[in-house]
């Protein structure tokens, strides 16, 4: 609806502004005429409304693909005839001052105008098209940048799990039997094809995650909600990546690690904190350019390092709260 209403915008601006420069060029009141063009271009649209959806729903899924050509010009035409014949009636019931023409050739001038009408829906067709081709291929663009990208994620995240278990194989084998189960129940919770998963199902990838690395590091890893969580999307991995990488770089002997997550609602953003080391590197590695070239591709968002000392990173989640998860 929202487009209709701009090509009845266009057209009647188009027609008033074009039939006001008409009446000048004939010395007659340019006011008569945009009065009349803005009558013409929404009769006009008005018609093509009718016609292109009756179309659509009615005759178009009924007939071969080799007569749509033609039917859509006959409609075009159709549309500007009836609709300069419409506007013509209108003016003089409304006593708008019409060129000499329109009383004498009236249906001649509606047969030009027709034409005309095909000729510019035409070029608004091609402009269409070549808009939605165009996007298609940003698409697919995207989505196979998206698939690249996870293809890299995944084998990341196997690679620290693996080592975690190749540590604790000799250390206590039974340990390692239980990682290896919380791996395969981690990636079978985790093989949903789509780039954007539900909070809820990413919170509880993260905490199947923890509960993995706790295995190796006896409980000292938790998770604490500072703020309740909303029921909206995020891209698949963001949380677990930044707990993963929390645990790499953060994690102090013999202390407890707490990571907190927080969401504030007015900017959209999902804070990750932890309590472990500073950080003394501040460029992103493998992971962390990973998920931003994904939060920018999804949701046009970003990622950036809040603090330091107490390493905190803040994820702008853009539009990502748009696709609201609803249960």
């Amino acid at each position: 609806m929202r487009d209709w209403l701009y090509i009845l915008l266009i057209g009647m601006v188009f027609a008033t502004l074009l039939s006001a420069l008409g009446y000048v060029l004939l010395n007659r009141v340019w006011l008569q005429g945009a009065y009349f063009g803005a009558i013409l271009g929404f009769s006009i649209t008005f018609f093509s409304l009718i016609f292109i959806s009756y179309m659509n729903q009615k005759i178009l899924p009924r007939i071969s693909k080799l007569l749509w050509l033609p039917l859509a010009v006959f409609f075009s035409f159709l549309s500007g005839f009836l609709g300069t014949l419409l506007s013509t009636s209108l003016a003089k019931a409304l006593t708008i001052d019409l060129i000499p023409l329109f009383h004498t050739h009236g249906v001649q001038i509606a047969v030009a105008v027709g034409f005309l009408t095909y000729v510019v829906g035409a070029l608004l067709y091609r402009f269409v098209k070549m808009r939605n081709e165009k996007e298609e291929v940003d698409h697919h663009y995207v989505q196979s940048r998206l698939a690249s990208l996870e293809t890299q994620l995944n084998p990341h995240f196997l690679f620290n799990a693996l080592n975690s278990i190749a540590e604790l194989i000799h250390q206590d084998p039974e340990k390692a039997e239980m990682a290896i189960l919380k791996v395969s129940t981690f990636l079978r919770n985790t093989m949903d094809e789509k780039a954007l998963i539900p909070l809820k199902d990413e919170l509880r990838n993260v905490y199947d995650y923890v509960e993995l690395e706790n295995i190796r590091f006896s409980n000292t890893i938790a998770i604490h909600l500072a703020t309740p969580m909303p029921a909206l999307s995020v891209p698949k991995f963001s949380i677990q990546l930044l707990v993963e990488n929390a645990i790499k770089h953060g994690f102090i002997e013999k202390n407890t690690l707490t990571i907190t997550l927080s969401y504030d609602t007015p900017t959209h953003t999902l804070t990750v904190q932890n309590n472990g080391k500073a950080m003394k590197n501040t460029e992103f590695g493998t992971g962390l350019t990973n998920l931003a070239q994904r939060l920018k591709l999804l949701c046009q968002g970003k990622i950036e390092i809040r603090n330091t000392q107490t390493p905190t990173f803040i994820l702008y989640l853009g539009d990502c709260h748009e696709n609201t998860y609803r249960r």
